[in-house]
């Protein structure tokens, strides 16, 4: 945006670029929020003057995880409210109720402020992740939203890294006719890019900046991080597995780290192996949010969480991915061993105890490679940098998928 001049001579105020990102950030859980925090990191480097808006379920938590990102981050929750008040889960029903509000705020006069913004911003971008899919039918909402908006201003409208599988077979033309009408569409995995022919594939955001490794003399050998909330297992189940493991692997308490990704969540099945574990070290997510994961080369991870399992190995720590969803989670931790991730894979409905994993993480030249993908696509959603040659960003993005470039 230009700055502005009034009748009398003297220039107004310069006028910001306003960017929305929507995701959600706030639960908290460790992937959603580092996802957040990569692009508001980007986002305070390239564009620091610009105003932020973060529509996500909880506003609240998700400014104090993550105010000091960017400095001029807000959060709302507009187009997540919408979603709540349509009037079924039905995709259809759902998409309908959105985009109706926003071309109409008076349906939804409570968020008439909100949906104002929305037309008021220069990009409307759904940051990635793994919550647009029939686990959360509701959320397709948030798409129909940022469609409606973009088709009243002209605003422009970009998804990034998303995993989109498990999606409602009845609701596949609903997301492909809705995703027409973004200019920037990136998925991070097979699956999602066989939704959606012809968009781009390539790896999940936070590639974009990997967290760094928080190495330490008393960092264990091995680490833990199972969950409870998604599958059909009892947590009494999981604990049989992973106790056989350990067993296996003759894993001694005073070589184990448990991390949790989510609060309470994965305390569930620690819990229970506790009389088992006695020495083991926690580390709950309010330290590993401040502080970093204890993550070093040379370790093994038994992890269920897909962005443990990314931020570990590129760390250089090897592990077991343990799917507790075949349809969701299965899908999600491939696409990391397919980059060269080094783990295993192990299904928890199949259960087993396979050997130990020997991998060192991501080569080098895999995370390079990633991080450049996901560079270019940072630059069609938000342009250039600035000390680079000014461009208009591409309507749609053409980056050839993974799968070829790697070839």
């Amino acid at each position: 945006m230009t700055n502005g001049g009034s009748a009398d001579g003297r220039n107004d105020p310069p006028v910001r670029a306003c960017h929305y990102l929507i995701g959600p950030s706030g639960f908290p859980n460790y992937g959603d929020e580092l996802i957040a925090a990569t692009w508001l990191r980007y986002l305070a480097r390239t564009d620091p003057e610009a105003d932020v808006w973060l529509d996500t379920h909880s506003p609240g938590p998700a400014q104090l995880l993550l105010n000091d990102l960017h400095p001029r981050l807000r959060c709302t929750d507009t187009l997540w409210r919408l979603c709540g008040e349509a009037p079924s889960d039905d995709p259809w029903e759902v998409a309908g109720w959105v985009q109706s509000a926003v071309n109409d705020p008076g349906l939804a006069p409570r968020w008439d402020a909100g949906i104002d913004l929305l037309g008021r911003t220069d990009v409307i971008h759904l940051i990635g992740g793994g919550y647009l899919n029939a686990l959360w039918p509701r959320h397709i909402g948030l798409i129909a939203g940022a469609a409606a908006a973009a088709r009243r201003s002209g605003t422009r409208t970009a998804m990034t890294g998303q995993g989109l599988t498990p999606f409602p077979p009845g609701a596949v033309d609903l997301l492909r006719s809705l995703t027409d009408r973004f200019d920037v569409v990136d998925v991070r995995d097979d699956p999602s890019a066989e939704l959606l022919p012809g968009v781009v594939r390539t790896c999940d955001d936070v590639f974009l900046d990997p967290p760094e490794p928080t190495p330490s003399a008393q960092t264990r050998e091995f680490v833990l991080c199972i969950q409870s909330d998604i599958g059909a297992f009892e947590p009494s189940m999981l604990a049989a597995q992973v106790l056989g493991l350990l067993r296996a692997w003759e894993v001694h308490p005073e070589q184990l780290a448990i991390v949790e990704g989510i609060p309470r969540i994965d305390r569930a099945v620690p819990a229970l192996l506790e009389h088992e574990i006695a020495g083991a070290e926690f580390h709950p997510f309010r330290d590993i949010w401040r502080n970093g994961l204890p993550s070093a080369p040379g370790q093994t991870w038994i992890s269920s969480r897909y962005h443990l399992h990314l931020a570990a190995q590129a760390a250089g720590a090897t592990g077991l991915a343990v799917s507790v969803s075949r349809g969701y989670y299965t899908t999600k931790h491939r696409s990391l061993i397919d980059l060269g991730s080094g783990w295993t894979s192990f299904d928890a409905e199949a259960g087993g105890a396979p050997d130990r994993p020997a991998g060192t993480g991501f080569p080098p030249h895999v995370l390079r490679r990633c991080r450049d993908l996901k560079r270019s696509v940072a630059e069609a959603v938000y342009g250039r940098q600035a000390a680079e040659p000014a461009q208009p960003a591409p309507r749609r993005l053409t980056l050839r998928s993974w799968r070829t470039r790697s070839s």
